[in-house]
């Protein structure tokens, strides 16, 4: 049986085609269409697979959802909230996420002030009505709505966590009043405390609903219409994956959909390579994204930001209050586009070429210089093997390009404009890395960075030398891992419900009643995408904190059905937890728990990695392929590199630096400080020897 796993970035499409029962995989790589990405998907699945195939199943990552938030590009979206909170939105915390910073710009609400509306409906702190909702007056302002050509509404209810009734019965007027308009309710997409980050979330999902809705169904007609009769599935921002029709009601769910699945592939990696500490360093087209693994898993969190307004200034962009693998991720990519500002200044990004025109060496209309136009000219990439040689880069149009707009503007020759553009997107990933290191107290000289994208291992070094990285892994398939991480990642949910109380008068019969109908839940849901009863696992934990803390912690919940006993194994749980971030605790302080989560997953990678690696075998041929001239910034000249075939290089080999390893999909840089050996599945990895 045949699983293939689609990624659709902003500049190409990955695919990887695993064959289960020969433990095989084959894969692709073709230009996204950005006007409508199902056309380089089908054009790439029909170079891999012939329609008459068994194909089981396809796991997709797409960038639809995050691109519309960024581009504002979404459907004409509503809000309904209670009276009293219709400008939620932008009152947000009521805090500056720069203090000194008079000129702050604020993240821009996805619904503007007219199309935000109030019902005069009222429920209490813990669910009680005060208020009735009035039907009628629902019917008014769906009314409004409707005249002002809405695609999607939003509703968002004072404490509609604690009772979802009043939302419910908003929904069924929208469907039976106007079919036509997709509904978001907020009890659905994020039931959980915390009214301007379960707004924004829910504001977010009803925003990219439509286009994500008419995306994937148009997707399944093509693939059926040409006989794939696979079923489709949807990488979710959390590392697990979903039926179609779930990331059509909650499309919010995948924001991060690629970037989770590299993540999956780096955490999978790591465990089968034995590295406990894995820094995953992903860099495409379009994006840089940088993930913290540990002991095979990466870090996970429910406090996330799209659109930021300033890239590195937390608070700047639309919260999704929703699990999600935890990443920085910058607009730093083979695509990005390098310019001179007002002030003289050499800037990378985070604006892209993107696939169409693309950097300007792909001569197809493109005249910005990018980051593929500096690495072409520097000589870290081969014009004539640039995806295998499918296609060829032009270096004489990635000459004039930086001549044109970065070398003659600055006073530069070409050589120092090309590694002006290299230096100052490696610095940028590298701070990008050291910010997210600080913020989870890491000393990242203790990692190995793990590089994949078609671009990261043309980086790699670079980066790690300004990290202290010791080891860098370049895995097999590295322009592709994103794609066999989706193959990677399991059929899997998340819960959640709010429910402050204190630990120490909690009432574990409600918790137990509770977690009862989110496990049901659970299983019905995965079981409804194929999955067994006997293979669903399901993992609990609680945000809690210390009473009147304004921030919480995650706490493991242990299985089974909650006693008085558990009580004070939970108070362990958390002290180990909160003394694990904060190295003390507060022994007298009372605890108290808000977010009840579950996850709920398939047990098992459907993929043995170990066992595909293994089989690889190397190509017959020369390893060596020639020599040619590398720029090299510790001497500030080119200097003749060798160049070898990735394919033909056999396990336990050694190579010393400088020199370059290519493979279809991306290219190898190993810098004169390191030398770089083949393993036993295959990976280059690069020792720094300072």
């Amino acid at each position: 049986m045949l699983t293939i796993g689609i990624d659709t970035g902003g500049t190409f499409t990955d695919f990887v085609l695993f064959d289960s029962e020969k433990s095989e995989f084959a894969i692709g790589k073709v230009l996204t269409t950005s006007e409508e990405p199902s056309h380089g998907i089908v054009q790439g699945l029909r170079a891999l697979v012939e329609p008459d195939r068994p194909l089981q199943n396809i796991i997709h990552g797409t960038t639809l959802s995050v691109n519309a938030i960024i581009e504002r590009k979404g459907a004409p979206t509503g809000l309904i909230s209670t009276k009293g909170f219709r400008d939620v939105l932008e009152i947000a915390r009521e805090k500056r996420y720069d203090h000194y910073d008079i000129l702050l710009e604020l993240p821009e609400p996805l619904v503007p002030r007219p199309l935000r509306t109030e019902v005069s409906e009222r429920l209490s702190n813990d669910g009680t009505v005060i208020v009735p909702l009035d039907p009628q007056e629902v019917e008014e302002v769906l009314g409004r709505l409707s005249g002002a050509g809405i695609k999607s509404i939003a509703v968002s209810l004072l404490h509609s966590f604690m009772n979802p009734a009043h939302e419910r019965e908003i929904k069924a007027l929208i469907e039976r009043l106007h079919p036509d308009i997709a509904t978001s309710i907020s009890s659905e997409v994020v039931p959980e405390i915390r009214e301007y980050e379960r707004t924004s979330t829910t504001v977010a999902n009803a925003y990219t609903k439509p286009i994500m809705k008419r995306y994937l169904r148009k997707l399944r007609d093509e693939l059926d219409r040409l006989g794939y009769g696979a079923k489709v599935f949807v990488m979710l921002s959390s590392g697990g994956t979903a039926a179609c029709e779930v990331a059509e009601e909650f499309p919010i769910r995948a924001v991060e959909s690629g970037p989770a699945a590299g993540a999956i592939a780096a955490a999978s990696m790591s465990l089968a390579l034995g590295h406990d500490r894995v820094l995953s360093f992903d860099m495409g087209g379009t994006t840089a994204k940088v993930t913290l693994i540990k002991d095979g898993v990466p870090k996970r969190t429910t406090d996330f930001e799209v659109a930021r307004v300033y890239r590195f200034k937390k608070g700047s962009g639309l919260p999704i209050k929703l699990p999600v693998i935890e990443m920085t991720e910058i607009g730093a990519g083979g695509g990005s586009i390098a310019s001179v500002d007002k002030m003289g200044f050499l800037k990378v990004g985070p604006e892209s070429a993107g696939a169409d025109p693309g950097p300007a060496c792909y001569g197809r209309g493109g005249e910005e210089p990018t980051v593929t136009d500096a690495d072409l000219v520097l000589g870290y990439l081969n014009p004539g093997y640039f995806l295998g040689g499918e296609m060829k880069l032009d270096v004489k149009l990635a000459q004039e390009a930086i001549r044109k707009k970065v070398a003659e503007p600055l006073g530069l020759d070409l050589a120092m404009a090309a590694w002006g553009i290299h230096e100052i997107v490696d610095e940028n990933m590298a701070n990008s890395a050291r910010i997210l290191a600080v913020e989870k107290g890491e000393d990242l000289a203790s990692y190995s960075l793990m590089a994949f994208g078609g671009a990261g291992p043309v980086h790699a070094y670079w980066v790690a030398k300004r990290l202290g990285n010791k080891k860098i892994v370049c895995p097999y398939a590295a322009g592709v891992l994103s794609a066999l991480g989706l193959t990677l990642a399991p059929l899997s949910f998340d819960f959640v419900r709010s429910y402050l109380r204190r630990l120490d008068t909690l009432d574990l019969n409600e918790i137990n009643a509770l977690y009862k109908d989110l496990e049901e839940e659970g299983v019905r849901l995965l079981m409804s995408a194929g999955a067994e009863r006997e293979e669903i696992q399901v993992t609990r934990t609680c945000d809690m904190r210390y009473v009147r803390q304004g921030f919480e912690i995650v706490v493991p919940i242990p299985p089974g059905t909650l006693a008085d006993g558990e009580r004070e194994r939970i108070y362990k749980e958390f002290e180990k937890e909160y003394e694990k971030l904060y190295f003390k605790t507060n022994p007298n302080m009372p605890i108290e728990a808000l977010n009840w989560r579950l996850h709920a997953a398939r047990a098992g990678s459907p993929i043995d990695l170990r066992r595909i690696f293994a089989g690889l075998r190397e190509k017959a041929g020369e390893e060596h392929k020639g020599k040619r001239m590398v720029y090299l910034p510790e001497y500030r000249e080119y200097r003749e590199s060798d160049v070898f075939d990735r394919y033909a290089l056999k396990p336990n080999c050694a190579i010393r630096g400088p020199a370059i390893i290519e493979e279809k999909e991306s290219t190898v840089v190993v810098g004169p400080d390191a030398y770089a050996t083949i393993d036993e599945y295959f990976n280059v990895v690069i020792e720094m020897s300072r």
